[in-house]
């Protein structure tokens, strides 16, 4: 497969959800040691294709960001299976470089930069179609964000993301379990349809579950700036400071409504304490 069939294989099942979950599987099948990575990502397409997201009637934001993602992946397989990845094309793209180190030498490190290097790439490719989609789609698409810097951040800034509970971090973000990808998918807190009309913010605020909302406000709100400057470093994209405004997510959410982030509860607060 040459470079340019990544680009192909990936057009070729764009209106197609379960060709493109297909897709997604076959890239962490077809090479030793990396199935279980594909974990947490082929969670969190499987939720998408349960919402009606990735579909040819689904969210434009949604697709676009994903078949970015594929495509990155497939195309690094490419360079890799032609013997290239040694002379890396000077168009190569940093996300698809980082897809190389990882097929190469696969690490959870390693998988992080090269996902969250394609997502927010596709993020900041994209963010024109973010606003088109309703309140609360854009909402999730910063909680999106930040959970997977969150969870990065685990794996390679334990104390930056789990504060004195850091010892846990590395287990907690490994891309490999079951758990990370749960956490990754957004279930628990926003419905399984598109488009979200009719719904409201503070309804779905007060639909989230508990351990959902005592890790999004307890442990990563307050620590945010710090998540972001990692991710921001950790990836060489100065663009990711961009997307937080007063320290607050303002890459798909308003930066005039902050509120929405705020903590609160005591049980959250609690948690906010025990993870400073």
């Amino acid at each position: 497969m040459g470079v340019p069939d990544a680009a192909e294989r990936v057009a070729a099942v764009r209106d197609d959800v379960g060709a493109r979950l297909a897709l997604a599987t076959q890239f962490y099948a077809r090479r030793p040691g990396i199935r279980a990575y594909g974990r947490a990502q082929l969670a969190f397409m499987r939720w998408q294709a349960r919402r009606g997201v990735l579909g040819p009637s689904g969210s434009p934001w949604w697709r676009a960001v994903n078949e970015g993602l594929l495509r990155d992946g497939w195309e690094a397989a490419a360079l890799l299976d032609s013997g290239d990845a040694d002379d890396t094309p000077r168009d190569c793209s940093p996300a698809v470089e980082q897809w190389l180190r990882f097929l190469a030498n696969p690490s959870p490190r390693r998988w992080y930069r090269a996902h969250n290097s394609s997502i927010v790439a596709g993020y900041v490719e994209h963010r024109g179609l973010a606003a088109d989609e309703h309140e609360v789609e854009r909402f999730f698409m910063d909680v999106a964000l930040l959970r997977v810097f969150f969870a990065h951040g685990l794996v390679a800034a334990p104390r930056t993301a789990l504060g004195p509970l850091w010892p846990a971090a590395a287990v907690l973000g490994d891309p490999r379990r079951r758990g990370t990808g749960w956490f990754l998918s957004l279930r628990n807190i926003l419905p399984d349809w598109y488009p979200l009309d009719g719904l409201t913010i503070d309804e779905v605020l007060r639909a989230e579950n508990g351990f959902g909302r005592l890790v999004d406000y307890g442990v990563i709100v307050p620590r945010l700036q710090r998540l972001y400057d990692f991710a921001a470093a950790e990836l060489r994209d100065p663009r990711i400071s961009g997307f937080l405004s007063g320290g607050a997510p303002s890459y798909a959410w308003p930066a005039e409504h902050p509120q929405v982030w705020r903590p609160v509860g005591s049980a959250v607060q609690l948690v906010g304490r025990l993870t400073r």
